[in-house]
């Protein structure tokens, strides 16, 4: 007799194609595959570029107890890796490696993104958000929200708390977004990770001479020490920028465009005198919309044991957190979405210890944001119909390329 714990032998003809694709009638959902997949089971298999074919995990909760499960590898050089993309080389910084490396680089910048050291930057954050709304109103109508606004504002929070020349980001908005483009070659993401990289050092070495009181101005310190090389602070700083705008301005802009799909939801959110309700809002937004667009991925050290199947040590594991965000199992009634829920056991920023180092200042971010913008452009609308925005199907970060809005 077979335990129910053997691997099963399954038809790789009928594995389906990972990541899937949107229906277009329902751009703000997960991709209907990965809904027949979670039906049939917790676990079954996909099969990525490279013919490979790992675990996909679809349920909220085998989700979480694998995120949290040491014997899960997150080295994207180990053989075996479920890789986004062909790449040759490794990934960004510690997120890319295990502890204990990983926890030895993210314990250097973890102070920076405490939630008192973030509440800390609220006021700055309103400033920005309110001067870019000011430019907004005051310039053309209809607008690009996405360029005039939701991209902006990440941008100059990062950069002041970096230490890095806003004047520069036209160079790093480019080349981050060739990295998370999913259908750009090998070769143009290296270079995209080189000239990032190279700029990264020469202002990690501008500041081993004259340091500020910034973040890269700390890991300046650590260089001194001896904690820390120059090319492993160009790293993490590759990461922080990078991660620093590109993920929140998509929420920004995902975000507004759901929202005015749903008045009555926007209209919450505007008229809400409690920040806690504010808040509230940004966690059913992080859930509902989960912009990971190509799954967390994980190697497994050892074999695993779970929803009745066994992940066996080497094989690749891709956990969609996007339909792991709309659980009914978790959540009820997931595809509604309702601003007053309390949505706070969700997995957009991930879980365990690789989940997002910086959800504390993206949390704050979206709450200015949401916070703020509606209630100041309370006749805030789209000025093209939804089913003709260029969303960012080809991104490993869901969103949308432009947006165009008017009042």
């Amino acid at each position: 007799m077979t335990s129910a714990l053997e691997p099963v032998a399954e038809d790789t003809a009928e594995i389906p194609p990972f990541p899937m694709a949107r229906a277009e009638s329902c751009p703000f959902d997960p991709p209907p595959g990965l809904r027949a997949s979670r039906e049939t089971a917790p676990l079954t298999r996909v099969r990525l570029w490279d013919g490979s074919t790992p675990w996909l995990v679809t349920t909220h909760a085998e989700q979480r107890a694998l995120l949290a499960d040491p014997r899960l590898s997150s080295d994207v050089t180990s053989p075996g890796f479920p890789k986004t993309v062909p790449s040759s080389g490794g990934g960004l910084s510690f997120i890319t490696k295990d502890d204990p490396e990983h926890a030895r680089l993210r314990r250097m910048v973890t102070g920076a993104f405490t939630v008192r050291r973030v509440e800390a930057l609220r006021p700055a954050v309103r400033r920005i958000v309110d001067d870019r709304i000011d430019e907004l109103l005051a310039g053309p109508r209809p607008a690009d929200l996405v360029t005039a606004f939701a991209l902006p504002v990440p941008s100059l929070v990062i950069c002041e708390l970096l230490g890095v020349p806003y004047a520069d980001h036209p160079f790093f908005q480019e080349n981050s977004g060739i990295l998370i483009t999913r259908t750009t070659t090998p070769e143009e993401r290296a270079a995209a990770l080189a000239r990032l990289t190279d700029y990264l050092r020469e202002l990690v070495t501008r500041k081993l001479g004259d340091p500020a009181d910034d973040l890269l101005s700390g890991l300046v310190a650590r260089i001194g020490a001896g904690e820390l090389s120059v090319a492993e602070a160009a790293e993490m700083g590759v990461l922080l920028l990078v991660a620093g705008h590109e993920t929140t301005a998509n929420m920004i802009a995902l975000g507004t465009a759901l929202l005015l799909q749903h008045p009555d939801q926007l209209a919450l959110v505007r008229d809400a005198e409690d920040p806690a309700a504010v808040a509230s809002a940004v966690e059913e937004l992080l859930r509902f919309l989960t912009i990971t667009h190509s799954g967390l991925r994980r190697r497994a050290l050892a074999d695993i044991e779970i929803a009745g199947r066994v992940i066996r040590a080497g094989e690749g594991v891709v956990l969609p957190n996007d339909i792991g965000n709309r659980d009914p199992d978790a959540f009820p009634e997931p595809d509604q979405l309702d601003v007053r829920r309390d949505p706070r056991r969700h997995t957009a920023f991930g879980f365990g210890v690789h989940q997002c180092l910086g959800q504390p200042l993206a949390r704050l971010e979206l709450q200015v944001v949401y916070g703020t913008l509606y209630r100041r452009v309370p006749t805030l609308r789209l000025a093209a119909d939804v089913d003709r925005l260029p969303f960012k199907h080809d991104g490993s970060v869901y969103g949308v390329h432009e947006l165009p809005v008017t009042w």
